[in-house]
Formats: C-alpha cells, sequence, structure tokens
C-alpha cells in the first residue's frame, strides 16, 4: 500500500468525521432551540397546582383558560390590537412599496434605509422610543385637545410603526419579479390608471400582500417590549403575553400560563406556514 492510498483513506475518515461532527452540531442546535418548546407543550397538560411541577397529564388547563374571563379580556385585547395594526400597516406598507419600486424622487435612499430600521433596530429600543413620544407629545396633544383615548390607540400606533417594514418588504420582492408588461397591455386596451392597479397589479400583488399581512398579524400578536412600553407599563390593559408575564408576580405561577403560551405558539405557528405558503404561490 503505497503513501497515495494511505493518504486517500486518511482524507475519507477526516471527511467522515467532520461530517458526523457537523451532524452532531446540527442536532445539539436544533435540541437547545426546541426542547425548550417541547417541554413548555408538555407542562401544558400539567395537572398540578403550579406551572413548573408536574403533577400527572390532564386536559383541565386548557379548560380554566377558555373558560377564564382574564384570558379571554387579554385574548380579545391581542385580537383586536393585531386585525387594527394589520389592516392600518398592510395599506401603508403596499403603498411605500410601490413608491420605492416604482418611482423615483429625491431622498429616496433616505427613505428606502428609514424603511429597514423597524426590522434592523433592537425591538427594545424602538419600544423606548414610542415611549418616549407617546408620553411627550402624543399624549400631551390629546390633552390639549379634551381627549383621552386610553392606551389602544397608543399600542395599535406601535405595531403599525414597526409592521408597516415587514409588509414593505416582503411585497417589495413580489414587485421586482413583477411583469410590467401585463399592465403596459391593460393600458394598451384602453384601462384607466386606477382600471389597471384594482384588475391588474392588485390581484397579481395580492398573495405577497396576504402574506405581509398574515407576517404582522403574527408579530403583533406575540409582540411584548413595544406593547408593554406603548402602555406605559401599568394601564390595566393587557394582550396575551402581557397577561402571561403579570402573572410572574403571583404567589405560585399556575399552570394556565402553559396552555397559554402553547396555544399562542400553535396560532404562531399556523399563521406564518400559511404566510410562507402564499409567497411561495406569489411566485
Amino acid at each position: 500500500m503505497n503513501v497515495r492510498t494511505l493518504w486517500h483513506q486518511a482524507a475519507r475518515r477526516f471527511d467522515h468525521l467532520i461530517d458526523l461532527l457537523v451532524k452532531l452540531d446540527a442536532l445539539l442546535v436544533y435540541l437547545f432551540l426546541y426542547l425548550p418548546i417541547f417541554v413548555l407543550v408538555l407542562y401544558s397538560f400539567n395537572a398540578g397546582r403550579y406551572a413548573f411541577v408536574w403533577g400527572g397529564f390532564s386536559l383541565e388547563t386548557y379548560q380554566k383558560v377558555l373558560h377564564d374571563p382574564e384570558v379571554a379580556q387579554a385574548l380579545g385585547n391581542s385580537l383586536a390590537v393585531a386585525f387594527s395594526a394589520t389592516l392600518i400597516a398592510t395599506v401603508l406598507g403596499t403603498l411605500l412599496a410601490l413608491a420605492l419600486e416604482r418611482y423615483r424622487f429625491r431622498g429616496q435612499r433616505v427613505a428606502e434605509g428609514l424603511s429597514y430600521l423597524p426590522i434592523l433596530i433592537p425591538e427594545i429600543v424602538m419600544a423606548v422610543g414610542l415611549l418616549l413620544f407617546f408620553a411627550q407629545f402624543f399624549r400631551p396633544s390629546l390633552s390639549l385637545l379634551g381627549l383621552d383615548l386610553g392606551p389602544l390607540p397608543t399600542v395599535i400606533a406601535g405595531h403599525v410603526a414597526f409592521g408597516i417594514s415587514y409588509v414593505m418588504v416582503v411585497v417589495r420582492a413580489r414587485l421586482q419579479d413583477f411583469d410590467r408588461s401585463l399592465e403596459e397591455a391593460a393600458s394598451d386596451l384602453g384601462a384607466r390608471p386606477w382600471q389597471v392597479f384594482y384588475r391588474v397589479t392588485l390581484p397579481l400583488l395580492a398573495p405577497a400582500i396576504t402574506s405581509g399581512a398574515l407576517l404582522v398579524f403574527t408579530l403583533s400578536l406575540d409582540d411584548f417590549y413595544i406593547t408593554y412600553f406603548s402602555t406605559a407599563g401599568g394601564t390595566g390593559f393587557q394582550t396575551l403575553p402581557l397577561y402571561i408575564y403579570f402573572l410572574q408576580g403571583r404567589a405560585g405561577i399556575p399552570p394556565q400560563v402553559n396552555a397559554v403560551a402553547a396555544l399562542m405558539l400553535l396560532i404562531s405557528l399556523s399563521l406564518i406556514a400559511l404566510s410562507l405558503g402564499l409567497q411561495r404561490r406569489g411566485r
């Protein structure tokens, strides 16, 4: 056996060892990421009195959640904020994507850079900035007008502020592959600009717009920092994430917190899967 053969055998063994190490590393990463979620779902069926002490398997926790008025109120607040913020952010984000992709104007690069900031900057930074804006400008302006709308408008405004960017990114990605000849053909056939937009552009962008809306709805439903700071942290207005957070202040955390978290996880995963499906369909 010559040196070259020994070298090739050693190289193959080394490649095999590297392959095993990469697979082991991937397995450990996935365990680190998803094992806590598995434990959360498992403990959502806990029959014990406390969230972190296993007392047997039971569906009673979910029954308590479904009949808990505090959970129902928090869920209603979450849905009201998510639906409102999604509707506003979807309209504004779509218009922003069309403006950045279809038109050229002074300061476009600055506007484009600013539109990505809510995605790039840490959420806590944006939440503190919104708190200062609401406390120093928004609420005093309403007070001067004799209005006191409560925390709901500020929470919706905070969610719209970060939701616009996500819709813009998804819709703009679709616009980059958009066939403009279809719009030109409609114009040549006598369609007016608004008819071209309504009958040609909007239907072709519908999967991307819906995907962006579902993404914003999911993020809004799960958001904590912006919601907490937009309500000043103590107004009594609670969404589901805030409800889970304030449960920590009780003497013993009840197992309902695991059930609520598991339900939110299921809803979020379903919406994300639907969003990804619509993006693939729109390609």
